[in-house]
């Protein structure tokens, strides 16, 4: 359980896109019980709406906001500095995976998609906010594990990669305005992509170590943490919160709850093993178009 730290971000602004639904609603709503002022972002307007009407209006601002097009975002940018004067904080959390054909069949489009919504898209994001934003500010973009390891959905997972790139960069050129840049990495978290899947997120439980799924609170908490001043001499990392699913095929292997997971498969299959990886994805924010997962986890 994450616990919001009162006032921590008082007298601060904050720009989280993909702020309607999962990791970026509860980002958005952990940042506001910390005293920012929040423009929740998402191109399901309805959705960010919702989330703003629980909060004081002159906190919480709603937004469209479609990181595809760069009119979007300048737009959205645009109405977050005729409501606050500055930005300190930029979340960028929008972003996903749509499913794809094997790589020998995938087609130009269907790569740069899932580029320009996971990478360029981001880009676009800190490209219009940085003017806006405050010495001492921070960015915070979530990238996944795929980033990190082979779990599959190669556009995907060069994308997310492409963010600690792209992040590492730009917290050296914003440096001298003492802006801070880092990126999360979350492993599988409970998020709508998962309702109506087999066994849900839960399902990857024998690959985590801690034994159960990420809610999205628990990459807020990571986001707000990266975001504020406790974490002021860090910059251009990428920190995974992952439940411990890198920590090597090893270390996962001999939990218990995958020796059970094992054990099942076999007597399943009547082989004594079973394959440790199934169709997973991490949370989607409302820009993603709303088809099944294409990566794990």
């Amino acid at each position: 359980m994450t616990t919001a730290i009162p006032d921590r971000f008082s007298g601060s602004v904050v720009f989280v896109t993909g702020a309607g639904h999962g990791i970026g609603r509860a980002t958005a709503r952990r940042f506001l019980a910390e005293g920012a002022r929040v423009v929740l972002a998402d191109v399901d307007l309805g959705a960010a709406q919702q989330v703003a009407r629980d909060h004081d209006p002159d906190y919480a601002l709603a937004v469209e906001c479609d990181q595809t097009s760069t009119a979007s975002v300048a737009d959205a940018v645009h109405r977050a500095g005729q409501w606050a004067s500055h930005l300190d904080v930029l979340a960028n959390v929008a972003g996903g995976a749509v499913p794809h054909p094997p790589i020998e069949e995938m087609g130009d489009a269907e790569w740069a998609y899932e580029l320009d919504l996971n990478l360029t898209g981001v880009m676009r994001c800190i490209r219009a906010a940085v003017p806006r934003m405050r010495t001492g500010g921070a960015i915070v973009s979530v990238s996944s594990i795929n980033a990190l390891a082979a779990f599959g959905s190669e556009p995907y997972s060069a994308a997310k990669a492409g963010l600690s790139a792209l992040t590492r960069n730009l917290a050296v050129e914003l440096a001298p305005r003492q802006i801070r840049v880092n990126v999360v990495a979350p492993g599988t978290v409970r998020t709508r992509v998962w309702d109506g899947q087999p066994g849900g997120a839960d399902r990857n439980n024998p690959l985590i170590p801690l034994g159960r799924p990420g809610e999205p609170e628990d990459i807020a908490a990571a986001i707000t943490f990266l975001a504020s001043g406790d974490a002021a001499w860090i910059t251009g990392i990428t920190m995974p919160v992952d439940g411990g699913m890198l920590t090597g095929p090893q270390q996962v292997t001999s939990t218990a709850a995958w020796q059970e997971y094992l054990r099942r498969s076999g007597e399943a299959a009547g082989d004594g093993g079973g394959d440790s990886h199934g169709e997973v994805d991490d949370a989607r924010s409302s820009a993603d178009a709303p088809s099944g997962p294409g990566a794990l986890p």
